[in-house]
């Protein structure tokens, strides 16, 4: 827990430093190549005590560093430090298997999810519904060609019969998340609308989309290990 926080308080504080206008502008500068505070401050219009003031601040927060010229050593350049901006993200998701995406009726948007995560990432991945029903919505597994995804219309399953210890449930969508409170439990509740309720395919195409989104978001999150069938 205690590291957890730290973590928190670093990640704060460059939050913070970026909070300015200035001092982003300035990360911004610095984003493709390095510059003395001069150069900062004729580029940005800026006077070179505010460029000071921001520097220490961008410096103390982690997200600067000062390094003397080989040429002029009276001249000083301000690198940017990427891995302090990197650890703005949440810390990633470890011990993670397999994902297992969830909803009620394993038809829809957990066969897609799963689908997706195999597709982008490799990983493995499997679905299931709390109240399954006999097969996959034609809409879906169209949604699935049309993109290029491979999909089995006849498997739907239960999460019983499904879920390990050691997989990573992601509901994705709103009843399957309040419904399961007992031993099997989402981590992550991803609130994608049923497109079953409009049957379009224009609903089913949303809601691929939103699920595609997700995936990206989430797959750089999770440990190495996982990515692998």
């Amino acid at each position: 827990m205690n590291a957890e926080l730290n973590s928190l308080a670093r990640r704060a504080r460059v939050h913070a430093a970026l909070g300015d206008p200035a001092r982003l502008a300035i990360v911004d500068a610095l984003t493709l190549g390095d510059a003395s505070p001069g150069e900062i401050a004729r580029s940005l219009d800026m006077p070179t005590n505010l460029v000071a003031h921001h520097v220490r601040v961008l410096t103390e927060a982690g997200l600067v560093v000062r390094a003397r010229s080989e040429g002029d050593r009276r001249r000083t350049y301000l690198r940017l430090r990427p891995e302090a901006l990197a650890a703005l993200a949440p810390a990633p998701l470890t011990g993670v298997e397999r994902v297992v995406f969830v909803c009620t009726h394993n038809s829809a948007r957990s066969q897609l999810a799963a689908a997706l995560w195999r597709h982008r990432t490799h990983g493995a991945a499997a679905s299931a519904g709390t109240k399954p029903a006999a097969q996959v919505h034609p809409r879906a597994v169209a949604v699935a060609r049309r993109h290029r995804l491979e999909l089995d219309p006849t498997r739907t399953a239960h999460v019983a019969d499904v879920v390990g210890d050691d997989d990573l449930v992601i509901a994705v969508c709103d009843n399957a998340h309040e419904e399961l409170t007992g031993p099997v439990r989402p981590r992550l509740h991803w609130s994608v609308p049923d497109p079953v309720r409009l049957d379009t395919d224009e609903a089913f195409e949303a809601a691929y989309a939103d699920l595609a989104d997700r995936v990206d978001r989430l797959a750089p999150t999770v440990s190495p290990g996982a990515h692998h069938d």
